[in-house]
């Protein structure tokens, strides 16, 4: 698998100027601004109402216009702050004895993930973000029809806590399967979020001291940071406003189903470029 600088020179791109390893988005169009901004407020307004999922609706946005790495930065960092915000706003109980495999296992994960993301190739992201878009959310619409799972105990639960950790060091995809996995196991919506509030919060925290710990953000990433997180600020404050009164059912199927069409379009852009 190439690097990231291999991937860009494949594409044109090898004329920007890159600091530590990264590209700086000083040169970049005023457009990709905007596309990074509009990415950062839809996905603050969904985790604000759902309680996760920001990387996942900002990076289908984002991987279209920015590397892998400063993507994920800009994911991990929108994540945390959005999740900090919503443990302010939307506060839930927090049931210890449920978190604990959940967490125990993301911190095995999120090393992992961390290590993995300077060697990810562009095309080759696009193509694992596209296929974890378009397997993992008709999964979540058709959760209600798949039986509840009551096996495996803790320890499938640090499993599960574990793919959490290693998807959000690979870009802030904390919550995606620990999500999935709760309403498999049937958990009461309100219960379900504050699990996921939870661990989410836990393990971007860490992650974020793994990158700053690592140098993986320097300054080229900060022009990019001063749009996303005031982009999304206002949204993440609705999207907790409205969480109490919207139909979950309604809103999941149209989330669900828009992240879906963007899988679909990220396989489309690598599938030929991979073959």
């Amino acid at each position: 698998m190439g690097s990231l600088a291999d991937a860009s020179a494949a594409a044109g791109e090898s004329e920007r100027p890159e600091t530590d390893g990264q590209k700086s988005p000083g040169p970049m169009a005023f457009s990709v601004y905007l596309v990074v901004a509009l990415g950062a407020a839809v996905a603050g307004f969904v985790q604000g109402l759902s309680g996760f999922a920001f990387g996942l609706v900002a990076l289908s946005f984002w991987a279209w216009v920015i590397d892998p790495q400063l993507a994920a930065i800009l994911a991990v960092s929108g994540s945390l702050t959005g999740q900090i915000v919503a443990a302010v706003t939307v506060r839930r109980g927090f049931d210890r004895a449920r978190l604990a495999p959940f967490v125990l296992g993301g911190l095995a994960g999120v090393p992992l993930g961390v290590f993995l993301l300077p060697h990810l190739n562009a095309d080759w992201f696009k193509l694992m973000l596209g296929t974890l878009l378009v397997v993992w959310c008709p999964t979540m619409l058709r959760a209600k029809d798949l039986p509840r799972i009551t096996r495996g105990g803790r320890l499938a639960d640090a499993a599960v806590g574990l793919s959490g950790g290693l998807l959000g060091g690979l870009g802030g995809f904390t919550g995606t399967l620990p999500t999935l996995w709760c309403v498999l196991r049937g958990y009461e919506r309100d219960v379900q979020r504050t699990i996921i509030q939870n661990f989410n919060l836990t393990m971007l925290a860490v992650t974020m001291v793994m990158y700053l710990g690592s140098g993986l953000v320097t300054r080229a990433a900060l022009p990019m940071l001063a749009v996303v997180l005031p982009a999304m600020l206002i949204p993440v404050v609705l999207g907790t406003r409205v969480y109490s009164g919207l139909s979950e059912v309604a809103f999941r199927r149209l989330v669900l189903g828009l992240l879906t069409v963007s899988g679909i379009a990220l396989l489309a852009a690598a599938l030929p470029r991979v073959l």
